[in-house]
Formats: structure tokens, C-alpha cells, sequence
């Protein structure tokens, strides 16, 4: 299976990935990156992007600066960070003026995902289930800032197992089931 990272909630030191699909109807803010600084004098601003991808600002007309919508005039990448032009901001004193801002979309124009990929705010809370039914926790983190991506389950006893998300040991992901079934080595519990 192959995952995009989708930041809807980064956390301090760990990067989430994009693990559910889309769901249309719902309404509620997505953070997807923060206003860093300004980037030149005509009023864009350099984003540090939640995500490891520019989709989500290219296919939506308007951003959520906080709670204040914005047109979105252009977006671009350079080198690591989003450079955007938003309608309103027109020098670098109004892009300063919106530095350390967060940026948001709404959940309806969060662009579909292709099947089999899932964004993580949505699998969070997923019960996970060995091979023969037993369950062996619930989906607290996903976890991108390793070789591979880790999932973060948590047993009902309060201790947490990363599970490697590979197809080795993730089996299968049931969203409309909100389950997630793996095969586990011998040890791998006790790590």
C-alpha cells in the first residue's frame, strides 16, 4: 500500500501521513501549514507545509488564514516551503503582518484520494486486530519521522506497540469497518 503524508495535526516531533479517505460531507478546519515569513515585497508569504505535497493548495480557492478566509491568488514551491500569494496581501508589510499564522482548509476541499490511500485524522482510533481476531489496541499516532512509517497502537493496558506500515505487517485497512488488521512476528509485543 502506498501512503501520501497528510498533516491535518502535526505534532511536535513527529510527522502524521495521510491514511483515510475522503469524506465529503464533513465541515470542520484542517490545518495544513503555518505562514513562516514574507517572501518578497509583493505581499506573498512562505509556508511551512504540513504536507509532503502542494494539492491541497492548488485545488481549493480559498484558505482559512485562522478563521478569516483568503482568496488564493497563486501558490508555488521553493525548495521545501509554499510560497503564497493571497488575495489582500499586497506588500511585504501585510505578508509580515500575518507571519506565524496558521493555515487551514476546509474539509470538503481537501482533494480526493485515490483508493487505498486514507488520511490520518481519520484512522486515528482504528482497532487493530492480529490475523485470527484478537485485539490488540486502538491507533493513537502515526508516526512519518523514521525509515519507515510507524503505527503507534495503543494496547488497552495503556502500553504503546509500533507496528511497521508495510505489507509484511499491515494486512489490511477496513475504513468503513474502522479496523486495521496486522500479522505479527514472534517478540514483536514485547518490544
Amino acid at each position: 500500500m502506498y501512503f501520501r503524508i497528510y498533516v491535518p495535526e502535526l505534532l511536535s516531533r513527529q510527522y502524521r501521513i495521510a491514511v483515510c479517505e475522503y469524506r465529503e460531507n464533513r465541515m470542520e478546519k484542517i490545518k495544513i501549514g503555518k505562514i513562516v515569513n514574507a517572501a518578497g515585497i509583493k505581499g506573498e508569504v512562505k509556508v511551512y507545509n504540513y504536507s509532503d505535497d502542494i494539492e491541497a493548495y492548488l485545488y481549493t480557492d480559498t484558505l482559512l488564514l485562522e478563521d478569516t478566509p483568503f482568496k488564493v491568488e497563486s501558490v508555488r514551491r521553493q525548495k521545501n516551503m509554499i510560497i503564497l500569494k493571497l488575495e489582500g496581501i499586497d506588500d511585504r508589510n501585510g505578508a509580515e503582518a500575518v507571519k506565524g499564522r496558521e493555515l487551514f482548509i476546509m474539509e470538503r476541499d481537501l482533494p480526493a484520494l485515490p483508493e487505498g490511500q486514507f488520511y490520518v485524522r481519520d484512522v486515528l482510533g482504528m482497532t487493530v486486530r492480529e490475523e485470527d481476531g484478537a485485539v490488540l489496541g486502538t491507533i493513537s499516532d502515526v508516526i512519518q519521522n523514521t525509515a519507515q512509517t510507524l503505527l503507534e497502537v495503543e494496547r488497552e493496558d495503556g502500553k504503546k506497540v509500533l507496528i511497521p506500515k508495510v505489507d509484511a505487517f499491515v494486512l489490511d485497512i477496513d475504513d468503513p469497518k474502522r479496523q486495521v488488521t496486522v500479522r505479527l512476528i514472534e517478540g514483536m509485543l514485547d518490544l
